[in-house]
């Protein structure tokens, strides 16, 4: 695999992985403001990633400001 067959590959699944990851955390939260259990404020956010074959675990943390109730 060539540098740049590489790099489009792994542009392809960190598109996946961003598209992905936000339609689930909008679901998420739909479904906790349609239950009344929608927190206020900021929630503490955490995504890992894992690449077995090359021992790589990476994890972020981050802040997600939680819409308004209305």
């Amino acid at each position: 695999m060539t540098d740049d067959a590489f790099n489009m590959s792994l542009r392809k699944f960190l598109k996946t992985v961003g598209v992905t990851s936000q339609r689930e955390i909008e679901e998420a939260v739909r479904a906790a403001r349609e239950a009344g259990d929608l927190p206020s404020g900021t929630v503490t956010a955490r995504m890992v990633l894992k690449i077995d074959a090359v021992g790589l675990e990476h994890e972020v943390t981050g802040e997600i400001e939680m819409p308004g109730a209305g």
